[in-house]
This record gives structure tokens, sequence and C-alpha cells, in this order.
């Protein structure tokens, strides 16, 4: 999958940054598995976080660039929360974790990278799925790749629709 959209290889990380949004870009490209997108919904999407906290870590975004959750239409908020409970649902079938942390940063002072385009996060949890890597290493150990990942919850979603 050397075709796939490269923020997770090292020299995203150096690169200059563009500015675009990738919430408006990725659906707009037309290669949903390059842009880790598993489900396209009517109003809004399910990507794969380029930079995942845990395997799986998913994001629920409208297809309209919308900064804040107060500017959503009904049908777009209803979709958007189907959405999350569809990848709570796949995550659950597919890992197996004992939790999540669902929720959303509004704005970058929140903490939002893409602070103009809202969007919520689904992070499958473990027991202790934090280890010393992230403080000694500044890196993150997942046990599977992006692809890996891709393949699984896209699967787990067509299923779903079955």
């Amino acid at each position: 999958m050397d075709h796939l959209w490269a923020p997770w290889r090292g020299d995203y990380i150096k690169e200059p940054k563009s500015g675009e949004c990738i919430f408006c870009t990725m659906p707009e490209a037309g290669d949903d598995e390059a842009s880790l997108i598993v489900w396209r919904g009517t109003h809004c999407y399910v990507m794969l976080n380029a930079y995942p906290y845990n395997n799986g870590h998913l994001m629920v975004s409208p297809y309209a660039h919308i900064d804040s959750i107060e500017d959503f239409d009904q049908a777009a908020a209803g979709e958007l929360m189907a959405l999350t409970r569809r990848g709570v649902a796949a995550l659950r079938v597919v890992y197996d974790p004992g939790g999540f942390n669902i929720g959303a940063n509004q704005g970058k002072e929140a903490g939002a990278g893409f602070g103009d385009h809202f969007h919520m996060h689904v992070v499958p949890r473990w027991g202790g799925d934090t280890n010393f890597m992230p403080v000694i290493a500044s890196t993150r150990v997942l046990p599977e790749s992006l692809s890996q990942s891709y393949a699984a919850i896209r699967a787990e979603f067509e299923r779903q629709e079955a």
C-alpha cells in the first residue's frame, strides 16, 4: 500500500505543510483506501487517523467544512452520531477493546489539529494500552499497520451494511 496517503512516513514530518484541510481534500481525492476513508455516508464519512493513538483510531467528519457542532443541520448531526455508533460497533467486533474514548476537540485552542473542520474521534482502549515508549523514545508502538486496520474495519462496515 505504498500508494496510501503518506503522513505516517517520516518524510511527511519534515515536509512543508500545505495548510489544506484533510477533511475536505481526502473525500475529494477519489481513492478511499489511499485517503484511509473506511465508510461514506450522505453527509459524513469515517476515516482512520493517520497518526493513531491506538490501532483503529477513527475520525468521523462531515463533508461540509463546518467548524462548530452548532452549525450542523439535523441530518448531518444525526448521521455524525450514527456513524460514530457504527464505528464503535465495528471496532468492538474487530478489536474487542475494553472501552473507548469518544469525543471532539472543537477549535485549535481545544487541541484540534484541524480546528476549522469539526470531527469526532473514536479511540479503542484496552487495559494497559499505554507503555514507556512514548515517554522514553517519543514513539507509539502499534501492533498493526494502517493498511491492516483499514482492511479489517472496512470489511466490518460492509458486513454491518449487509
